[in-house]
């Protein structure tokens, strides 16, 4: 790893054992996290398929269950601390 690249970590409060491939993988779970098309994700990290990249990031996307079938049954958004709402 070079030193400059220890030093962008460092300066971002990012512990100097990250290589640049951890970056990449944490901005890919923020991405979708954050409600972000995996299709648009998937095309942003140069995968194959969708299918891909939510098999790698299946993680980041715990309470898509939930939240689908609110809004299904519900017509209603989830919000992790209270529950359904509108």
């Amino acid at each position: 790893m070079t030193l400059a690249f220890k030093k962008l970590l460092a300066k971002a409060g990012l512990p100097n054992t990250w290589r640049l491939h951890d970056l990449r993988h944490a901005m890919a779970t923020h991405w979708l996290a954050s409600g972000i098309n995996p299709k648009v994700v998937s095309e942003r990290l140069g995968h194959a398929s969708v299918a891909f990249t939510l098999q790698v990031y299946a993680h980041a996307l715990p309470n898509q269950q939930a939240e689908g079938a609110a809004r299904i049954l519900f017509g209603k958004e989830i919000d992790d601390q209270k529950g359904v709402y509108e």
